[in-house]
């Protein structure tokens, strides 16, 4: 546990539910913890307790990634997780893999609905039907030619490295097959009734277009999905389908939503472990954020790439996959910085964005 951890409060210590196994966090309220194929190797998932349409059941928060080993540890938890009960309804946080991957499955097994950000829901949409023959969704997000070209103007070059990240052009359309033809559109403060208890949207920006929180006045409880973390820093990155995106200003911007939320507030996040400390948790971040902003403007002391820069925010070897979030959050820290008048930039004679101090 790093010292920041430390600051907060794990009420389940460090208890984790087994794949496909329930932990019971509230009353109505269990979590679910799927696994990864990454260095970050799970994603959180909740259900609550609902009764729609006179059908009592469960609605599910996230998803997983579309892979046999996930909808495994689903199949164990509709046998052992869910009191022989349906699902009645899908709630997906966000577009990214992880969230959504098997929206369309469970939807199309309970012929249950999906609740979700339009925003999200048509990029998930988008993505999901990418190939490399259709030039205007080619790729996705780190992956893929388009963003081997927009990281090769930000100083990425390598030829191998290059070569790597163009062959994994169908990597959210393997992770995400499919995504549900049709939604209930989720929206920024409305208040949806789940259980009985008014759960509350809460809206951010920054780390995807527009990424739903929900806040349970009644139990104290609040489904950050990954807008605040216990041990890592929330991916903002810039991003070929964005080139010219500032989304780091963003994303600070929306942690205030936050600041209403009682100190004590249970924290659902969707890596790492439930806790409490929602506030210092959010100083942390945001205490972060401008370490990073002042170490990256120092380092334009003379003109630097945002590939330059890596070293300065990643002090640890990064594999493939976490090489495109890496050059996607270099990119975001140089935005802001630019976009706020701190640096300039001008492009070299390789047409390599270039960022100094102004």
């Amino acid at each position: 546990m790093n010292p920041q951890e430390q600051e907060l409060d794990y009420p389940w210590g460090t208890t984790l539910p087994e794949p496909g196994q329930a932990q019971v966090l509230a009353d109505g309220v269990r979590w679910l913890r799927m696994p990864l194929p990454f260095a970050l190797d799970h994603i959180n998932l909740w259900l609550l307790r609902d009764h729609i349409d006179g059908r009592d059941g469960w609605t599910v928060v996230d998803c997983g990634i579309d892979r046999a080993e996930v909808r495994a540890c689903w199949e164990t938890a509709f046998e052992q997780a869910l009191d022989g009960l349906p699902v009645l309804r899908v709630i997906v946080t966000h577009m990214h893999p992880d969230h959504v991957g098997l929206a369309h499955w469970l939807c199309a097994r309970w012929q249950a609905p999906l609740w979700m950000s339009m925003t999200d829901f048509a990029l998930a949409r988008l993505w999901a039907g990418a190939s490399v023959a259709d030039t205007a969704v080619e790729g996705s997000g780190p992956a893929g030619a388009a963003a081997a070209r927009h990281f090769a103007r930000h100083g990425l070059v390598d030829p191998e490295a290059q070569a790597l990240i163009s062959k994994r052009h169908d990597y959210y359309a393997r992770l995400v097959p499919d995504v549900p033809p049709r939604f209930h559109r989720l929206l920024d403060r409305q208040e949806v009734q789940i259980g009985g208890r008014a759960w509350h949207v809460i809206v951010g920006y920054g780390h995807a277009p527009e990424h739903v929180s929900l806040w349970c006045p009644t139990l104290d409880v609040l489904i950050s999905g990954d807008m605040v973390l216990p041990r890592i820093s929330t991916n903002v990155s810039v991003f070929d389908l964005e080139p010219e995106a500032n989304p780091l200003p963003l994303y600070l911007d929306s942690l205030t939503a936050y600041d209403v939320l009682p100190e004590d507030a249970l924290v659902l996040p969707s890596h790492g472990r439930p806790f409490k400390g929602l506030h210092q948790r959010i100083a942390q971040q945001q205490a972060h954020h401008a370490q990073r902003l002042a170490e990256v403007q120092a380092a334009c002391v003379q003109p630097r790439s945002a590939f330059d820069l890596l070293p300065v925010l990643f002090h640890r070897k990064l594999d493939m996959h976490q090489l495109g979030f890496a050059m996607g959050e270099a990119i975001a820290h140089l935005h802001a910085l630019y976009f706020q008048g701190a640096l300039t930039r001008s492009v070299d004679a390789d047409g390599v964005y270039r960022f100094q101090q102004s």
